[in-house]
């Protein structure tokens, strides 16, 4: 249990942890009054419009890729992160008011989306990378796993609150209580141990800073193919709002509480999948693979179950192997990446993780309109299965490995680097991936 839980002995990330935990609880629960200000109050259950407004969120960090992971490798992070995070508690309370005196309307929520979006986009990089200065090297991958736990303990609680809430009072107060929360995470900022930080090297002005992070994943054809799993699952698979709303209104009937209540129990699974990738030292290849095979089998199961407690039950099985999976790959890009560069690599993996939003949130809303909330589901498994296909080509094909057949289905590497066979199961042995090597020597670096 204590390896479980051992960055919080690191008393900055302890502190962090806490201020986030509650701000991201009122982020989930202005998530949850946004989706259904939008779902009910605004439109009259349009998917598709629901689907726009996710896409205008996510829309940014695609078009900013350029700037976002620079400031993160250039600027003092815990800085920026005040500025970021003071930025959209503004935010959630301008839009709390407009929606309090009942004069929003639904460009209103698009803009406001839009606007939330080029924040996160500017703050995501920089949080992520700042994980690496509130814990020594050696805590990094609990520390990430840590973090997933916050997010999703948060998602878990957020999307209840707000659902009771929302029923109760509206949707204006909940955003205000978010605006609220960010308090808490401005006060973390505020009183970190600056000197206790393990401060990385910043990077100086200089032509071609960006091309140089693109340079340097392209020539990582491991984290390439990492990259793409994370597109194809992130745009067309983990679109959770839009299947557990038009579930729960289309086929199931229930209000906003029943709503919140299918978001905690992916919330539930999610909390679960992070604290078990918090007791694992490093981040591994062949638990990304599993993981994305599980995404699609349980999104499968979801989509057929016929009652709400039979489906929110397969919702937790989801959340679990969905932070499974995005634990692993986030874990494996962060310890990977060389840290001069890190902030330019987190930019263009979550650029890429949420980036496809804008593309994939709008189609599997139409599905949904059209065929039903059911084959909108299919959609996301089918993403799943064809992630963990790339993965597993690029396995077999660029890292010499060959399907054997006795036990059990296993990888059997052709050749190590001195000619010498090494033969192990699915989990492919750490040290002949290529991933693996590259995170030995960052940690080395470090």
């Amino acid at each position: 249990m204590s390896a479980m839980f051992s960055s919080l002995k690191v008393f900055n990330y302890r502190l962090w942890f806490s201020g986030a935990l509650v701000s991201n609880t009122g982020t989930w629960m202005q998530a949850t009054a946004q989706d259904w200000l939008v779902l009910t109050r605004l439109t009259n259950h349009n998917a598709t419009a629901l689907g726009v407004t996710m896409a205008l969120q996510f829309l940014p960090p695609i078009l900013m890729i350029p700037v976002t992971g620079l400031i993160a490798d250039r600027y003092d992070r815990r800085r920026m992160l005040m500025l970021t995070q003071g930025s959209m508690g503004i935010l959630g309370l301008a839009l709390g008011l407009l929606v309090v005196t009942d004069v929003v309307q639904l460009w209103m929520v698009w803009a406001f989306a839009l606007v939330m979006g080029v924040v996160q986009a500017v703050d995501a990089p920089i949080r992520q990378s700042f994980v690496s200065e509130l814990v020594p090297p050696k805590k990094l991958t609990n520390a990430v796993s840590l973090n997933s736990a916050s997010f999703n303990g948060a998602r878990l609680i957020g999307p209840a609150v707000a659902g009771v809430l929302i029923a109760v009072i509206g949707t204006g107060p909940v955003f205000l209580i978010n605006a609220a929360s960010f308090i808490a995470v401005l006060t973390s900022l505020k009183f970190i141990r600056v000197s206790q930080l393990q401060f990385k090297p910043r990077v100086k002005r200089a032509k071609g800073q960006i091309k140089e992070g693109f340079r340097y994943v392209r020539g990582r054809h491991d984290l390439v193919v990492i990259f793409i799993m994370i597109f194809i699952i992130g745009t067309f698979g983990l679109n959770f709002p839009i299947y557990t709303s038009t579930m729960a209104t289309q086929s199931f009937g229930v209000g906003a509480s029943g709503f919140g209540l299918l978001t905690s129990a992916v919330a539930v699974g999610s909390l679960a999948g992070a604290l078990l990738s918090a007791r694992r030292e490093k981040p591994r290849m062949r638990v990304l693979v599993l993981a994305a095979i599980s995404f699609g089998v349980t999104l499968t199961v979801a989509a057929l179950m016929p009652t709400y407690w039979s489906f929110a039950a397969v919702l937790i099985a989801v959340g679990l192997s969905s932070i499974t999976l995005m634990t692993t790959a986030n874990g494996i890009v962060q310890l990977s990446a060389a840290p001069e560069v890190r902030g330019r690599v987190m930019a263009l993996y979550m650029a890429i993780f949420t980036g496809g939003t804008p593309i994939g949130a709008p189609i599997v809303g139409w599905v949904a309109n059209t065929f039903g909330p059911r084959e909108a589901i299919g959609v996301g498994a089918a993403a799943g299965f064809v992630a963990a296909a790339v993965a597993i080509t690029w396995l077999i094909r660029g890292q010499h490995l060959r399907v054997r057949h006795g036990d059990g289905l296993h990888f059997r590497v052709r050749h190590d680097g001195d000619g010498m066979p090494v033969t192990s199961s699915i989990e492919v042995q750490r040290e002949v991936v290529a991933t693996e090597l590259a995170t030995e020597e960052s940690l080395a670096r470090q």
